[in-house]
């Protein structure tokens, strides 16, 4: 299952914190090749943070933040005897952090509005404090999963 694609070998940790989730972030957050936009955005974004609670570190809010963020477990179909069941499964390492930068990135494009940087410092500490629509979207899927708990036993 482990597989490693050369994006997680060539990742550089960013030039300001030395971060290599603030990378991927930015990579994630980038549209059409501008890195340089992306990176500004969240450079922002952190300095924002850095205004708001003058007591944290901006980069540690948003390490906890995916960290808050990041789902346990999910649900996965799986068809036993022309039937689809929801099977609650364990999520790995590498997707739990994908999921937690993707469904942060949609509730930062959902809000309309604000200029982005706003918007993802408003996220972040929202994710921070465990609530905000990223956390909701994980507490929908933990959900999901306990409702459907009856069939574990087909997780194989």
């Amino acid at each position: 299952m482990g597989r490693i694609t050369s994006s997680r070998i060539q990742l550089k940790p960013d030039s300001r914190y030395g971060s290599v989730l603030a990378s991927k972030f930015v990579n994630c957050l980038m549209d059409s090749g501008k890195k340089s936009i992306a990176l500004g955005v969240f450079y922002d974004a952190l300095e924002e943070i850095r205004r708001r609670m003058p007591d944290r570190e901006p980069i540690d809010v948003f390490h906890q933040a995916v960290e808050n963020v990041k789902p346990h477990i999910e649900v996965r179909s799986k068809r036993v005897g022309g039937a689809a069941y929801q099977v609650p499964m364990q999520v790995n390492r590498n997707r739990q952090q994908s999921l937690a930068i993707r469904w942060l990135l949609i509730a930062i494009r959902e809000k309309k509005g604000r200029p982005t940087h706003l918007k993802m410092a408003d996220e972040f500490i929202a994710a921070y404090n465990r609530e905000g629509a990223a956390m909701t979207r994980r507490e929908n899927v933990h959900r999901m999963a306990d409702a459907n708990k009856a069939f574990a036993h087909f997780a194989w």
